[in-house]
Order: structure tokens, then C-alpha cells, then sequence
């Protein structure tokens, strides 16, 4: 970046207003578009990282599923011990689906609950807000 120009008067004496005031729309831009590309590679650096921390987070959560299922194989290996494979393998199947039919009407209820996305109390708030404006209330 250039060295700030200041036009000084004649003799030393202070610069005139006129002379800070171009001094001043001059560097003020530039200081401006530094900061903006300063802000730029700042955010592209946070970006990288944040990229490289969610793959290593969805590594994770695959390996976590990985875990899972072994610990779902051994569990109907174990039942196997009991019972034909076949059966364990099925009895171990409607548990899992049965759960899952949980989770889902879980899931729904809460998205339900969460419809329509409106902020409903902000909005009456509002609407209030301006009747009482208005002298309507």
C-alpha cells in the first residue's frame, strides 16, 4: 500500500482543509477495497476449515454406522446360538423396523408441530404493534 500523500502549504505550515479532504476521499477507498480483500481471504480460510472439519465429521458418522451394524450382526449371531439363523436374523429385522416406524411418526409429530414455519407470536406481536400505532386499540 502506498504511503498516505499529505499536501502540506508552503513553509511547512499545516495542510489547508481542502488539501486533508482530498487526502482524505483519496485514501479512504483505498483503505476500503484492503479491508474488503483482507475480509475475503479471511473467510476463504474459514471456509477451507470448516470444509475439512465437516468431511472428517462425516467420516466419523460413516464409521459410527459401520460400528452399528457390526454390533446388529453380533446380535443376531448371538441369537443364532439359540434359535435357526434365518429366525434370528428376522426377529432381529422387525425389532429394527419397528423402531424405526417410531422415530418416523416421532419425527412427524415434530414437524407438524413446527408448520408453517411463521413465527406466529411475532407476527400477532406485530400486528398489535401497529393497531396500537394506528389508535385502533
Amino acid at each position: 500500500m502506498s504511503e498516505p500523500t499529505v499536501n502540506h502549504t508552503p513553509g511547512g505550515a499545516d495542510p489547508t482543509l481542502g488539501a486533508l479532504v482530498h487526502d482524505l476521499t483519496t485514501q479512504v477507498p483505498e483503505l476500503i477495497r484492503s479491508e474488503l480483500r483482507l475480509a475475503q481471504a479471511e473467510a476463504a480460510e474459514k471456509g477451507k476449515r470448516a470444509g475439512i472439519g465437516i468431511g472428517m465429521f462425516s467420516g466419523a458418522g460413516l464409521l459410527a454406522f459401520f460400528g452399528l451394524a457390526t454390533v446388529i450382526a453380533g446380535v443376531v449371531l448371538a441369537l443364532s446360538l439359540a434359535m435357526d439363523g434365518w429366525l434370528a436374523a428376522l426377529i432381529v429385522a422387525v425389532v429394527l423396523f419397528a423402531g424405526a416406524g417410531v422415530l418416523a411418526l416421532m419425527g412427524k409429530n415434530q414437524v407438524e408441530q413446527a408448520t408453517p414455519p411463521v413465527p406466529e407470536r411475532a407476527v400477532e406481536g406485530l400486528k398489535e404493534d401497529i393497531a396500537t400505532v394506528k389508535g385502533q386499540r
